[in-house]
């Protein structure tokens, strides 16, 4: 784990910042896209050592976050029907729908299973035969495969009691949608490495790159990752280059890894889809394909959709996500939004921003203590 102690010295953090500090004519303002990178900013302070370049935005980088209210309300619907075992990975539990969490499903006799592989879900589908088992899949092109693999298991195995409701979407949509907002204040991005371990960072980072004149870097999860993803992304701001660089070399490749996208493609298309905070992305999302239909769980459930469904009023989730409020500058946080009874997933998940504001920072007036 050298590498670990290395990319988190205070050395080489005071040194990237200094050198950010040094090399920026202006503020710039630059989003990173992934909740994980966000809460390692959060934690360590990284914004606050380049505060004097950098004003640092956090993008909707957490997959439960953008999850739509209808989904988690169906997700609920299915643990409470009879025959029914609804498997899923921890951080969904208790993600706030329009009904309750799935933990409340669970305590009302919903068979709700966590789980650790979308696997584990396939071989508990085959140990019992007696009841249909859904494995709720969400999650960026980083977990598609995993589910892709399960559901051409299960197809393999000729199982008939195993489903997927999916929820997989896509982040180079999600990236165009937000730089295509007029009001946007992004000048640069920094792309989430794990995404672009699996999907590469040649195809259509690129594109986005040239057609908005920002520059995009993939980044790791570090601090020593983040700080040197911003420093080469504000040197191309001062240079006035657009384009795509891939500072997480030892991670991704520029074709991304092949075998994994082969498994998506095979059992995914390409499909619009919304996200919570963004509406409905062109091309934002993943659905299962025609000739693996007998496992799609919206198709197999259709009688539990719930139809549109609005956000509770008070949850700024929408503006958090979309990069338009700091967790800081939410009136609700710490107050009437806590871990333990939040308005909105970004408080619970553990990507969440708001999540990482609340552990990782004083909030305005309210206990949260670092």
């Amino acid at each position: 784990m050298k590498w670990v102690e290395e990319f988190r010295a205070p050395e080489a953090i005071g040194r990237l910042a200094a050198t950010i500090r040094a090399g920026a004519s202006r503020r710039w303002t630059v989003m990173e896209i992934c909740g994980g990178q966000t809460h390692t900013i959060a934690r360590y302070g990284l914004d606050a050592l380049v505060a004097e370049a950098v004003t640092l935005i956090h993008g909707p980088g957490c997959p439960v976050c953008v999850t739509p209210l209808e989904v988690l309300e169906r997700a609920r619907r299915l643990a409470l029907t009879d025959g029914v075992v609804l498997h899923t990975f921890g951080d969904m539990l208790r993600v706030p729908g329009a009904g309750g969490d799935l933990l409340d499903a669970r305590a009302r006799g919903g068979a709700v299973s966590v789980i650790h592989s979308p696997l584990d879900a396939v071989r508990r589908a085959r140990e019992d035969a007696a009841r249909e088992h859904v494995l709720f899949a969400v999650g960026f092109e980083t977990t598609a495969p995993s589910t892709a693999a399960a559901i051409e298991h299960a197809a393999a195995l000729g199982l008939t009691n195993f489903a997927v409701l999916a929820s997989h979407v896509r982040v180079p949509p999600a990236i165009e949608a937000l730089l295509s907002s007029p009001d946007h204040a992004i000048d640069g991005l920094l792309a989430a490495g794990h995404v672009c371990t699996v999907e590469g960072c040649e195809d259509e980072y690129p594109a986005l790159a040239a057609r908005f004149g920002v520059p995009i870097v993939v980044t790791g999860f570090e601090p020593a990752d983040l700080l040197h993803g911003l420093e080469r992304c504000v040197a191309r701001l001062e240079a006035g280059e657009a384009g795509v660089e891939n500072a997480y070399a030892r991670a991704v490749r520029p074709e991304g890894n092949p075998h994994a996208r082969a498994a998506v493609a095979r059992v995914f298309e390409v499909v619009d889809r919304p996200w919570r905070g963004l509406g409905v992305v062109a091309a934002g999302g993943l659905a299962i394909r025609a000739r693996y239909a007998a496992f799609d769980a919206e198709r197999r459930f259709a009688g539990l959709d719930p139809g549109p469904l609005a956000e509770p009023a008070a949850c700024k989730a929408a503006l958090v996500l979309s990069g338009r409020l700091s967790p800081l500058d939410c009136p609700e946080l710490g107050r009437g939004c806590t871990p333990e009874r939040p308005l909105g997933a970004p408080m619970v998940s553990s990507e969440g921003a708001c999540a990482a504001y609340y552990r990782f920072r004083h909030t305005r007036g309210s206990p949260a203590r670092a």
